[in-house]
């Protein structure tokens, strides 16, 4: 792979240059990169959806924030029975708030 070639021509396409992306392919050819899980993904973004912070939201859904970084971090994967609960507050963001009535 042409790092350099792929470098370029991502840069033409955006119409800046990025400052990264070099490295970005690097650690791609040599499989060191940053790897993002899809339960990953779901806890950063129903999180950010609710706007509360890390703290506020674990404590919604009961949890020690210190694991809600982990799943975050992608360090653990957070149970089916959480997952699932996170996909129901993605989808209604207003149900977190009934969270803390509970």
């Amino acid at each position: 792979m042409d790092i350099e070639k792929i470098a370029q021509a991502i840069e033409a396409d955006a119409g800046i240059p990025l400052a990264d992306i070099r490295q970005g392919l690097a650690e791609m050819q040599l499989g060191t990169g940053r790897v993002t899980t899809a339960e990953q993904i779901l806890v950063r973004s129903t999180r950010a959806k609710s706007g509360l912070s890390q703290q506020a939201f674990a404590e919604r859904i009961k949890t020690p924030v210190a694991t809600l970084r982990d799943w975050e971090q992608g360090r653990f994967v957070p149970p089916g029975g959480v997952l699932c609960l996170l996909k129901i507050i993605y989808n209604h963001p207003d149900l977190i708030n009934e969270l803390d009535a509970v």
